[in-house]
């Protein structure tokens, strides 16, 4: 049997056929790049039919190619905390708000929950704009919605009819309660929310099936059985083999993050959770916790683009010659604060440029400003764990950069640091929780030293 994953991300909507090893399919790839709308007074948003549109471009691709014929399961991994309103009919009354928008704040006149500390322990989130008790207000207030959804739900209720939402979605809304598995009421009462106006939320197991009129558009997908959506952080944190307190994650995607997996069925209590880190649900048996960032690939992205950086090789050799320590000081954060810090959009700053200073220097000092942030944050995660972790580095953007891998490696010392190369871990990571081999992931070959140059494995091919 194969696995069908799909990769609902910020940049890009991605499909890729797997194997019953969770190994490529060769050629069995489509992506779509998605445009997201920023602005500078904090707009992050994505267009809602345009997505879903993408998504089923990728899908009429692979039927196309023959890739479909074998599936028998399909698994998601979709960004957390997106929202997008809907009218009665299910219609979108706008784009989808994104991890990225930093425009949301609490109601003026309204105080926040009565113990923060209670709730923050409770939901393993705050009070704030990235989280849907600040998103629904503020969302009410410009239209009159009647219910809202995540993303992947809006994406896979086309797709296969009403969807409910995974607890993993549902822990990205700032509205669960992590242990009960259940809409939190003081943080439903925050948010403004009315029966029937959030989605059901799936049991243990859930799967779902393509309506009669995709099964007959993508017939190599009829009898699959559609499992529930994981976290994007969660699911790259799998597919990078961190699946336990020995390993954490450290990704550079889109954004940036750096998460720890523990074990917690629902109903057992939680470990304690320091003040600056939030928690996520992987499922109903495990939880992740961690820290996340506006910047990383975007960042990188942007200053090839603006600073006129050179390509490919030449670039390389430039960094190179950089210590990684040596880059120009800079604060990283071009799109704000993620939760719990509130800078706005527009808070990055590049300190003591001299007519000297170079552009690949400035590069490197952003890079360098990621790699200090997720240092100081990952040493507040091993407070929960009492010991230090091996650390495992992954995602497209520092899979791009040997010099960011072992800036990382310097920061993160005396760490162990590992690279996992696989560019497709969010999708691998999501196929192993849906086939509930989640303990497997911890065995994972293909972690390398972070100065390897080269992935190990051809682009578009399979491991060997």
């Amino acid at each position: 049997m194969d696995i069908l994953a799909l990769d609902l991300g910020t940049s890009s909507v991605r499909g890729l056929v797997l194997d019953e090893r969770t190994e490529p399919v060769p050629g069995a790839l489509a992506r779509r790049k998605m445009r997201l709308a920023v602005g500078n007074d904090g707009t992050g948003t994505l267009d809602g039919p345009g997505y879903l549109a993408c998504l089923v471009e990728c899908l009429d691709e692979l039927q196309a190619g023959g890739h479909l014929r074998d599936v028998g399961l399909v698994a998601v991994s979709a960004q957390w905390h997106s929202v997008l309103p809907l009218d009665a009919a299910g219609e979108p009354l706008g784009p989808v708000l994104t991890w990225l928008d930093t425009r949301p704040e609490p109601p003026a006149g309204r105080s926040g929950p009565a113990d923060p500390d209670a709730f923050h322990q409770r939901t393993g989130a705050w009070w704030h704009r990235c989280y849907w008790t600040a998103r629904l207000p503020w969302l009410r207030a410009r239209t009159p919605v009647a219910r809202f959804v995540g993303l992947a739900e809006y994406a896979l209720g086309a797709l296969l009819g009403a969807v409910p939402m995974s607890v993993s979605q549902a822990s990205g809304t700032g509205l669960l309660d992590l242990r009960a598995l259940d809409w939190d009421a003081e943080a439903c009462e925050l948010a403004g929310v009315r029966a029937g106006e959030l989605p059901a939320l799936a049991p243990a197991g859930w799967r779902g099936r393509l309506s009669p009129e995709f099964a007959r558009r993508w017939p190599g997908l009829a009898g699959a059985a559609w499992s529930e959506p994981v976290g994007d952080g969660a699911a790259s944190n799998v597919g990078s083999g961190c699946v336990d307190p020995r390993r954490a994650a450290v990704t550079v995607g889109t954004s940036a993050a750096v998460r720890l997996i523990q074990r917690a069925p629902a109903g057992v209590p939680l470990p304690p959770l320091p003040e600056r880190l939030w928690r996520y649900r992987v499922d109903h048996d495990h939880v992740v916790t961690g820290a996340a960032y506006s910047s990383g690939g975007n960042l990188f992205a942007w200053a090839k683009r603006e600073l006129r950086l050179p390509e490919g090789a030449e670039l390389d050799a430039a960094l190179d010659r950089v210590p990684v320590d040596a880059g120009v000081p800079a604060d990283p954060r071009f799109g704000g604060d993620r939760p719990p810090g509130l800078a706005p959009a527009g808070s990055g700053k590049l300190h003591g440029l001299t007519f000297s200073t170079t552009s690949v220097e400035m590069l490197a000092g952003l890079m360098a400003g990621v790699c200090a942030r997720v240092a100081g944050d990952l040493a507040e995660i091993e407070s929960t764990v009492e010991h230090p972790v091996e650390v495992v580095l992954g995602g497209g953007a520092v899979t791009a950069s040997a010099w960011w891998r072992r800036a990382f490696a310097a920061a993160l010392a005396p760490r162990t640091v590992g690279h996992q190369p696989n560019p497709e871990i969010g999708a691998t990571g999501a196929a192993l929780v849906a086939l509930g081999r989640l303990a497997e992931a911890a065995d994972l070959t293909g972690i390398s030293r972070t100065d390897d140059r080269r992935s190990p494995w051809p682009a578009g091919g399979s491991r060997p």
